[in-house]
């Protein structure tokens, strides 16, 4: 689909695909600060809770996360690679949902703060703004739904049989006393967020935002750098809609649809000429290029947990290996 894409949108004398090693360097730095800014974001915010996760710990969690979430459909890889990465570090299971739970929630706030300071800015782009405000909104319901059923569970008596809905759907009593003791823990450590540190939480917001941000400098570089010009607003906002609508695409990372919707919402805005170069040094810096990173960095305990969640649902338990004991359903 990508190449269908670029092919029907590169016209004769059409930009070459060569770039200056100056814009190479420039879309590196971009790429190395945005990661740097995700690994400060996990490290303040574990250690506003209390949780010490060095630098390394974090890169390879953001690393194996996007590794995983860009080779499944709707990013639905990333969270149980960052988890099985967390917990090999050995860091507890109640402490790794809470960390992982703030990181969705610290990109929620950083995307709503962003759409919004665009939308000062960019006043005459408010159609624009309105919608990624909406779309801000709907992966807010997300977040916000997924950590109220997680307060919920965490408060109930973490003991006892297997409820009848979770007898329905086939999980184990092995499995659910594996989940009774995370939901112990993870209730002994939701106290841990009303004191956490005020300074480091704040901290871990301005790196969420700061990681957006830069981020969203890549098409600006790729089309300054060919000489050409095109409004900045266009070149921040659709990229910004695209990168996070393609979440909830069913295809790896929107493979495809991200080409045909980057072609319809900028073939208008960019030079003619341009379309299919910047359209594949953007897919390679905002997407490919994490692939690369993420493989080496983690790409083996992404794989290793996506297999994990794939070929046995029922008896997979976050954190633990395939093989060691209490993976097998035990009877009732």
């Amino acid at each position: 689909m990508s190449v269908f894409v670029i092919a029907d949108s590169w016209p004769v004398g059409g930009a070459p695909l060569g770039l200056p090693w100056s814009t190479h360097f420039l879309l590196l730095g971009a790429v190395g600060i945005e990661i740097l800014f995700r690994v400060l974001k996990i490290t303040f915010s574990a250690r506003a809770i209390g949780v010490r996760a060095s630098m390394g710990v974090a890169a390879r969690t953001i690393l194996g996360g996007d590794f995983a979430a860009s080779v499944t459909p709707s990013r639905s890889g990333a969270e149980p690679a960052r988890f099985l990465v967390m917990s090999e570090a050995g860091l507890p299971v109640a402490h790794i949902l809470l960390i992982l739970f703030l990181e969705l929630f610290l990109e929620m706030i950083s995307l709503a703060l962003i759409a919004i300071g665009f939308g000062i800015v960019w006043r005459a782009e408010s159609g624009m703004v309105r919608g990624l405000l909406i779309t801000v909104g709907i992966y807010s319901l997300g977040v916000l739904s997924t950590g109220a059923v997680a307060y919920l569970m965490a408060r109930r008596r973490a003991s006892g049989p297997p409820p009848w809905v979770v007898q329905k759907i086939g999980i184990s009593a092995g499995v659910w006393r594996k989940v009774q003791l995370a939901l112990r823990q993870l209730r002994d450590s939701l106290g841990s967020l009303k004191g956490a540190h005020r300074g480091l939480m704040m901290a871990a917001l301005i790196c969420s935002v700061l990681h957006v941000l830069a981020r969203l400098l890549t098409l600006p570089i790729l089309v300054y750098s060919y000489g050409e010009s095109a409004p900045l607003s266009k070149l921040v906002l659709w990229p910004m809609a695209l990168l996070y609508g393609a979440a909830v695409a069913p295809a790896p990372a929107g493979g495809g649809l991200v080409e045909f919707a980057f072609k319809a919402a900028l073939g208008g805005v960019l030079p003619a000429r341009l379309v299919a170069a910047s359209l594949i040094w953007w897919r390679v810096y905002s997407f490919y290029i994490y692939i690369v990173i993420g493989a080496i960095a983690a790409g083996r305990t992404a794989m290793r947990a996506l297999r994990k969640t794939g070929e046995n649902p029922k008896s997979a338990v976050p954190g633990q290996r395939p093989g060691d004991p209490g993976t097998q359903a035990e009877p009732m």
